[in-house]
This record gives structure tokens, sequence and C-alpha cells, in this order.
């Protein structure tokens, strides 16, 4: 294969570096040892979150994410690309306050923010605080309306010197064509680019390519480091294997770079989540090497029957199917599971059904998602290209579910013709509060139950209501009045 470019300044960051020869026999030895057991991976280390006036702390406990009371936390929301720099085209336009809002009122709580490796180091070896200070900026707009972030080192075809997202165009390598053939989509174009998966295949096989890409993560998570707003680090988006064999990507490739990962990352930064993210090739399950180590979430992204074939018509087998597989990779950790993206384009004829149907499945197995996206250039988007929002389709994700709750939340199901929300919690102290996502638009909310009643405002403005349990296990209804 051809190497890596390097120039002498990267050079001189990769110092100790193994050199083309030790890289062809480290190669050499992977593949030797493939059919052998992966071990477990293990990082150890100790989170020092300092007090804070924002937004609780979370982290990780069995396979639930909870906050700083030990309550059990949902988190529901958007992606918004807003800082995502993608080939050499201008920004989309940015979140607007009013969005962020939005989001609030109808009851989300959490905002997946794709940022650019590319924008962060645009010159080889020097990091930018502009655009670290646009990250900053759009915290603090989610923060004010209590949204949690979640940052995601996005990647999509290796970098923007091929029209993708990611790595900058100074990492390359050079010599291999960037074929453009007529009869393929833009989209085709990259994934079957000679150079797209030469830097992949680089990416992939050297340490030192891999050290720049944390470099890059350790700069933002620093600055980040006390600050409770941000739920976690998506760490890497929708790794995937080819050109090389799954079966060796995952256990050998994957896991051991996102052990690498938090190992560096922790140093800098101990306090937040680390999101791992599955490999991508279709809907095919992930091999698995689980890592051990304080506030992992395991992350898959959910298109069956939207992107990957066949399309969807109304069964949600499939769909089901996907999401149990996300499960099943999840609990070999053991860790909590949360999908950083699924969506679908809202014009087609299925799509609120498709919508309901993934929300029906996040409901039924108690997990969170970020809907791609809030604002879109096509018709993915709750908004487009900024314009005013889709309010008939804002009203299909909007949905009410549980936010946080005390004690162990058992069951969770919402009937969207009687508008009700089914609640069972147990093992919750007696007082206890759960939080009830409940969107503006419902109106207010009345309470069934015998062991649970409704405290503070009724209609609320805020995008929740609060729920106190009067026993330990309880089970209530929540329903839209009138």
């Amino acid at each position: 294969m051809l190497l890596p470019w390097r120039s002498p300044q990267l050079l001189q960051r990769e110092a100790g570096v193994a050199s083309p020869l030790a890289m062809l026999a480290a190669l050499a030895a992977l593949a030797s040892v493939v059919v052998l057991p992966a071990p477990v991976l293990r990082v150890q280390f100790q989170p020092r979150r300092p007090a804070t006036d924002g937004l609780a702390w979370l982290s990780v406990r069995g396979r639930e994410i909870v906050d700083s009371q030990g309550q059990t936390v949902i988190l529901r929301g958007f992606n918004d690309d807003a800082l995502l720099q993608t080939g050499d085209h201008p920004l989309p336009p940015p979140l607007k306050p009013s969005s962020a809002a939005l989001m609030e009122a109808e009851g989300f709580d959490v905002v997946r923010i794709p940022i650019s490796w590319s924008l962060l180091e645009p010159t080889e070896g020097h990091f930018s605080q502009s655009y670290l200070g646009k990250i900053q900026a759009m915290v603090r707009l989610c923060a004010s309306d209590h949204l949690y972030v979640v940052l995601d080192m996005h990647t999509v075809d290796f970098g923007v010197a091929f029209g993708g997202s990611g790595a900058p165009a100074w990492l390359r390598v050079p010599g291999v064509p960037n074929l453009h053939l007529p009869l393929l989509s833009r989209n085709w174009q990259r994934a079957v680019s000679p150079a797209v998966n030469a830097a992949l295949v680089a990416f992939w096989t050297d340490p030192g390519w891999q050290r720049l890409y944390w470099d890059a993560w350790d700069f933002v998570a620093a600055s980040f480091t006390d600050d409770s707003d941000v739920a976690g680090f998506d760490l890497y988006n929708e790794p995937h294997p080819l050109p090389l064999p799954p079966a060796i990507f995952g256990p050998r490739l994957l896991f051991p770079f996102y052990a690498r990962g938090i190992a560096a990352i922790s140093k800098v930064d101990p306090n937040h989540l680390f999101i791992l993210e599955g490999d991508l090739l279709g809907d095919m399950a992930t091999a698995v090497r689980p890592v051990r180590a304080p506030n992992v979430v395991y992350s898959t992204h959910l298109y069956s029957g939207s992107i990957v074939g066949p399309t969807f018509t109304g069964n949600p087998a499939p769909l089901r199917a996907e999401l149990e597989q996300g499960l099943e990779e999840a609990a070999q950790f053991p860790a909590p599971y949360w999908s950083g993206e699924l969506g679908i384009n809202r014009t087609l004829p299925l799509a609120s059904t498709w919508a309901e149907d993934e929300i029906a499945l996040s409901n039924r197995y108690l997990t969170g998602w970020a809907w791609w996206q809030w604002d879109d250039s096509a018709d993915w988007g709750v908004t487009q290209d900024a314009g005013p929002p889709d309010l008939g389709w804002l009203e299909v994700l909007a949905q009410p579910f549980v936010r946080e709750a005390p004690g162990r939340l058992d069951a969770m199901a919402y009937n969207q013709r009687q508008r009700t929300l089914f609640v069972k919690i147990s093992d919750a102290a007696r007082g206890a509060v759960a939080e009830v996502s409940w969107p503006e638009t419902e109106g207010s909310a009345t309470l069934s139950s015998s062991c649970a009643k409704l405290i503070g405002s009724s209609s609320p403005a805020s995008g929740q209501v609060e729920v106190r349990l009067l026993q330990a296990s309880c089970s209530f209804r929540v329903s839209a009045a009138g």
C-alpha cells in the first residue's frame, strides 16, 4: 500500500511513530492474530466534577445514564450541523435562539452538535480559538434553554479534501486518485474513491494519524472540563470497516482506537460521557470488543427503511430488529444505549408512520436519541435553511416521555390517539419526583394514579411536568386535558 504523506511538522508531532517497515510488520502481526480472542480493553481514571450552577452532571450506572442525584435520564432531541464543514461548502445557517427555545418548549432535552476537525486544525499543528469560540457559544445557547449538548467529532468519507467532513485537507495519502465516475451519485463517488479509501486505511492502521485526531479532541475537551451542560463526547461518527474486513476492524482496530482516545481525553477531561459508535456497514452487526472505562455509552444510528434498504413499507419489524441489535451490542460492554442519529425524509408517504414506530420502539426499550436533524437544506429537518419550522412534523416527533425518573424506570408507552403517557416506576424513595417531558402544544396535563400527584403547573411552558411519587412503586398516566 502507499504510505501516508507527512510533512516535517507532522513528523515532529508524531515523534516515536513506527517506521514504514514497522507499520507493515504491525499489519502482518495483526493479520496473524485475528482469529484469537481479543481481551477486554480497560481504561482507568477518576472523574473529578466540580459543583455546578448548570445542568446536572451525567454519568453511567450499569446500563443507565443517570444524573448527580442518581435519577435515570433519557436524552431525546436533535442534531444541528450549523458548525459542520462539508467539502468546500460554506457553513449551514446558525442555530437560532428561537429554535432552541422551541425544542425546550416541546419537551426535548439534548442537541447533538457535529463539529469539524478541519476547522479546529485548519493549518497543521495550529488550533483555531475562533472556531472553538463558536462551539462554546452554541453550547451556551443550548444550555440557556436547558438542553444538554453532545459534541460529535463528525466524519463522513474521511475529510474535506474529498468533499466529505472530518479530517483537514492537509492530511492525505499522496498520489492516490480521487476518481469521479459520471454514473454515480456524490455519496457513492466518495464511497468508492481510491483516495478516500486509502486515507481511511491509513487512519485506522497508523497510530500517528490517530494521535493527531486525539490531539484535536484534547483541544476541545480541555475547554469543557468543568462544564456540566455538555453531556458527553461522541468520539467518531459512523466508522466503517471498508476496505478492511469487519471481523478485524471492530476488535482489532476500532475499539482499541476508542480505548486510546478515552485514555488520552480523560487526562484533560475525565468528567463527561464517552459515546462509542458501532461500525457503519449497512445494518450488519458490529464485532464488539468491550471497553471497560467510566461513563461509556454505546451508540448506533437507526436508518433502517429510510436510508438502509429495503424501503420502509409500514412494517416496523426491521426497525425493531435494528434497535434490538444495537441493544445487544451495548449489553456486551455492558453500557447504556443511545442513538445519536435517526431520521427520514419527511416528504415521503410513510415518513410519519416511520417516525412514530421508531419513537414507540424507543419508549418500549427506554432509549434516547437525537433526530437527524433540526435544520436541513433538504427535507429531513424541522426547518429548512433556517426557515420557519414545520410544526406539523414537529408534532410527530414531540411526544411525551419520562426524561428523569427516580428509582427504576420499568415501562413507558404513549398512546397517540388518547394522548396519554403510561409510566411504571419502582424502587423509588417516597416523595421523589419524576420529570415528564410534556410538549407545550399538548396543553394542560392531567394525572390518573392512586400513588402519584402532579406538582406545580399542569400547563407547562418549560416542556415538562413534575410528578411526585407517594409510594416506592407506582404506575401513573399523564393525559392531555380536554
